[in-house]
């Protein structure tokens, strides 16, 4: 029979060549496409470093880059498996490889194991041979050497389906799963091995024959001669046999005895040039397959997979839904979002902290889309603004194939167990589990109110001590020698540089120097910091304080703020790094000294420690919503007084996992780009003012797109409707068709619309529909939101339907976030004008006011702050949020009013000034039926009755 060498090594040449013009392919559209091959080598022996140079070569002519690890022989079990994890974990290693044989003290299989299924490019891990071995099972990978033989089968012509195949071995890395690869493509197997009984008789009527029993020339070339079909053989086999005619002293031969073989069957494949350049050719292709897999997937680790949602009509309460879905592991939904599991800090099943490394880890990336969401002016009908951020998430997650975020705030439980209710959304439009999401999350509120009330606790313990010390004792007791030796801390070097003392030494201060330095002589009726706690208590709005007769007298009359209140959580909100958050806190202004110099936290000594109590609280915390996409829910900042949004680095990481390599092409980028959905409390003239023009000079984003929140209903109120009353049933103009009010509160919606223009942003509007709307009410908000110069009007039903029902609202977005011009935008004031002109331009410009109107206190304040060098801060304006002006009861869009200023106060620490127009209160009080009366604990331990 004339017999036809099989070619191994020219078809693991073409295969190479195959996969780099494969690459070149992908990376002229894509050039962050970067195929990568890690290999692992624990200790030195030659052989194995001779089979590591070539896998290296290899992949080089398959432009698959390598990262070899080299680790030496007493390298430890555990080590190893360390360094196999970050390997698992880097999403820039598509391929991990353990070159064997490891040294005696590491067990292999647990080691070989350890490599995630992913990338598992060798194809032995327990997953991928379990899939093999299934009946229907889908491997990620198969092994090299087994798909090499397939493949050369293939490259020959040789017909696999119907056949008869003869496979002599049984190993797990080669003889069972080519066995398992050849009855997957419908031949007849049969595994022989070295103890089968008439061995030679199998291979007779074999059509196929595969070798790999590690044994020298164990088939002999005559057992082939009763074959007349013509069989085709594949020696998997490389044995070393001694030769003295070779320079080494021996010679690689195969399983079969080739010389003789060859003369009875139709192709053969020698040894060395048969599988063995097919192995590492392989080893390459299933790097590539991983690559690709992972590039399809936007470079994430886990694909998403969205939870289904039992949609029902009539819409349960937003509990019953909530306890309907059960949530994903939150390591799941992490690693769907991007985040690496060394990046993620379970708080049990539902939520964790995510780690400020993943900023570091994905610096170089373009942000992803940022999406703003506001409303109109609130009315006690509610707009779903948080319902909205939500549903919108689903639909560009769950179903337009986009990475998204919903970024929101923590709420308070102030509000949660007192009228307001929870702020996770409602209807199919839900952060989940509610109940964990509106209690508790991971303790960030605890850590704000802990440090908030450390420095009140410093505050009045050091008008204490200086009150009943002289200088000298004073200085000695602030700065105690320990074990003979005086040292001044951190904290205590920054207040001796802002009191121009460059000295080290505790000892070489003057008496002057120690005065200045130890007493701060804090005037009691500057005081402006308070105690906070995270709970509506009306009884705590005026309380005095040092009654004990251990305070000698020094009382003061003082109150408490709700904790979201307080400056340390704006300052959580608005840091860019835990450095930042550490200067911010040291920033803090308590008080002024009875000379006028502001006293800080810093001068307090309470800053360091302050950091320490929030060092968790500062990283974002993530859940899900009812269709299992990602959701930070961090932050909590007070919106009368504060921003009213979630925090900077919330957003900053959301960004970033969004976000695509800096090598995407623009055309790509558009379509890869993700989205992050986040919002601001109350309406876009105040929550998205300051969001604007206090957030995001803090951070330095800007919004693609906002979209302002607006029902039928509501804009009916600003229209001039009916008033609505808590429990009664609502007036017929709001569940019945009256196109004439809804034009006329459209108004609202249009000044609105006008003052996010303002900022060069392109908006869109959610109509957020509700059963009683009919369609011409929605196309007359269509017709005026277009008048007033948006870019789209789009209806939503994402309350009823979730994601499905914000589809529309989805693809609108998309297409406005991908026409801004981000050279359109511009602050609404710098901030080198005064603090009455930056107030004056709020008023006017977003309120509608004529003029400002600064009363006498307001007046000392701005001078005072002016003088100390505050005057350059942003404005954050304290009104009510029911009407554009500062009165609740002027709907709609009030104009020629003056606009009137009572106070201003400072937040250094936070970055801004805050001007107050209104009485707010800063601890609510509880109504008469509170939520929390309906609150109950099961046997199980779960939650009922909340909403």
């Amino acid at each position: 029979m004339s017999s036809q060498l099989i070619d191994g090594k020219s078809c693991a040449q073409a295969i190479r060549s195959e996969i780099a013009q494969e690459i070149v392919d992908i990376k002229s559209k894509d050039p962050s496409f970067k195929p990568c091959l890690a290999i692992v080598q624990v200790s030195d022996r030659q052989d194995s470093s001779t089979y590591v140079r070539m896998k290296c070569k290899a992949a080089t002519e398959a432009d698959i880059k390598t990262e070899f690890i080299h680790l030496n022989e007493n390298t430890s079990e555990l080590q190893l498996l360390e360094k196999v994890s970050e390997l698992n974990e880097n999403p820039s290693i598509h391929g991990v490889l353990v070159q064997l044989p490891l040294p005696a003290h590491i067990n292999e299989d647990k080691v070989t194991s350890s490599v995630s299924a992913r990338k598992d490019v060798d194809g032995f891990g327990p997953f991928n041979v379990g899939e093999l071995n299934k009946k229907t099972g889908k491997p990620l990978f198969y092994p090299c050497t087994p798909l090499g033989v397939i493949e050369l089968l293939k490259r020959y012509n040789v017909t696999i389906s119907g056949t008869k195949s003869v496979v002599i071995g049984r190993s797990d890395i080669v003889g069972s799963p080519v066995a398992e690869l050849l009855k997957s493509l419908d031949s007849t197997v049969t595994v022989a091995h070295s103890k089968t009984q008439d061995l030679q008789s199998y291979l007779e009527s074999a059509d196929i024959v595969v070798v790999g029993i590690g044994h020298a020339q164990f088939v002999k070339g005559e057992w082939f001669k009763n074959n007349k079909k013509g069989v085709v053989v594949i020696d998997v086999g490389t044995n070393y046999v001694e030769d003295s005619s070779k320079k080494s002293g021996y010679r690689s031969v195969g399983d079969v005895e080739f010389q003789e073989a060859i003369k009875y069957v139709r192709l053969i494949t020698p040894v060395p040039g048969g599988v063995g350049p097919m192995t590492v050719a392989m080893l390459m292709k299933n790097t590539l397959t991983a690559a690709k897999r992972e590039w399809e997937n936007g470079g994430k680790l886990r694909k998403f997979e969205p939870l289904p949602l039992n949609l029902q009509n009539p819409v349960p309460s937003d509990f019953e839904i909530s306890r309907a879905q059960k949530p994903k592991d939150i390591k799941d939904v992490a690693l769907e979002a991007g985040i690496l599991p060394s990046e993620l800090e379970p708080y049990g099943s539902t939520k964790a902290k995510v780690s400020l490394k993943v900023l570091d880890r994905l610096q170089n990336r373009r942000n992803g889309k940022y999406v703003l969401v506001t409303g109109i002016t609130p009315t006690p009908l509610g707009e779903g603004k948080s319902t909205t951020t939500v549903g919108l998430a689903q639909a560009l997650g769950a179903h337009l194939n986009k990475t998204v975020f919903a970024n929101v705030r923590q709420p308070s439980m102030g509000p949660t167990f007192g009228i307001k209710g929870g702020a996770a959304g409602g209807g199919y439009s839900q952060v989940i589990p509610m109940d964990e999401f509106n209690l508790h999350v991971t303790g960030d509120i605890h850590a704000i109110s802990m440090a908030n009330n450390l420095l009140a606790a410093a505050l009045d313990t050091r008008m204490f001590h200086e009150s009943t010390q002289k200088d000298g004792p004073l200085y000695k007791r602030l700065v105690p020698a320990k074990k003979g030796v005086r040292q001044f801390s951190k904290t205590m070097l920054k207040r001796l540089k802002k009191l121009g003392i460059d000295k080290t030494n505790p000892d070489d201060l003057t008496p002057e120097e120690v005065t200045s330095f130890a007493r701060l002589d804090i005037d009691p009726e500057s005081i402006t910091w308070r105690r906070v706690v995270d709970c509506n208590d009306r009884m705590l709005r005026g309380i005095t304080i040092g009654e004990a007769p251990t305070e000698r007298g020094h009382t003061r009359h003082t109150a408490f703020d709700i904790s979201v209140a307080s400056e340390c959580m704006a300052i959580l909100a608005l840091s860019n790094s835990l450095q930042d958050m550490r200067e911010r806190l040291g920033r803090i202004v308590v008080a002024a000294s009875k000379s006028g110099e502001p006293i800080t936290c810093e001068d307090i000594g309470c800053a360091g420690a302050m950091t320490a109590l929030l060092k968790d609280a500062i990283k974002p915390n993530i859940m899900q919503t009812l269709e299992g996409t990602p959701v930070f829910v961090h932050a909590g900042p007070f919106a009368n007084i504060s921003i009213g949004a979630n925090s900077v680095l919330s957003d900053k990481l959301a960004l970033k996992l969004a976000g695509v390599d800096s090598d995407t092409p623009v055309n790509l980028e558009k379509e890869r780009s993700g989205y992050v959905i986040t919002e601001a409390g109350f309406d876009f003239t105040m929550g998205g003012e300051r969001f604007i023009n206090i957030k995001c000079r803090s951070s330095g984003l800007i919004p693609d797109v906002v979209v302002i929140v607006a029902t039928v209903r509501a804009l009916k109120v600003h229209g001039g409707g009916p008033e609505v009353k808590a429990g009664a049933p609502l007036p017929k103009e709001y569940i019945q068709e009256n196109v004439e009010l809804l034009r006329q509160g459209c108004a609202n919606l249009g000044k609105h619309i006008v003052n996010a223009k303002q900022y060069g942003l392109p908006v869109v509007v959610a109509i957020n529909k509700m059963v009683s709307d009919t369609d011409l009410e929605h196309q007359v908000i269509k017709e005026e939101s277009l008048k007033a110069g948006a870019f789209d009007a789009i209806v939503s039903n994402h309350w009823e339907q979730g994601g499905l029902g914000a589809i529309n609202l989805g693809e609108g977005i998309i297409k406005a976030a991908n026409q801004v011009d981000i050279n359109k935008f511009d602050f609404l004031y710098g901030l080198q004008g005064t603090v009455e002109d930056k107030i004056r331009q709020i008023a006017q410009k977003m309120y509608g006011a004529a003029d400002v109107e600064f009363l006498p206190e307001a007046q000392r304040k701005i001078e005072l702050y002016t003088k100390q060098g505050f005057a350059h801060l942003p404005v954050c304006i304290a009104k009510t949020q029911y009407s554009l002006s500062h009165d609740a009861n002027l709907k709609g869009v009030p104009q020629g009013f003056v606009f009137p200023v009572r106070d201003v106060k400072v937040s250094v620490g936070a970055g801004y000034l805050y001007a107050l127009a209104a009485e707010i209160q800063t601890i609510p009080g509880l109504p008469t039926h509170c939520g929390f009366m309906n609150v109950e604990v099961t046997e199980d331990g779960e939650i009922e009755g909340m909403f």
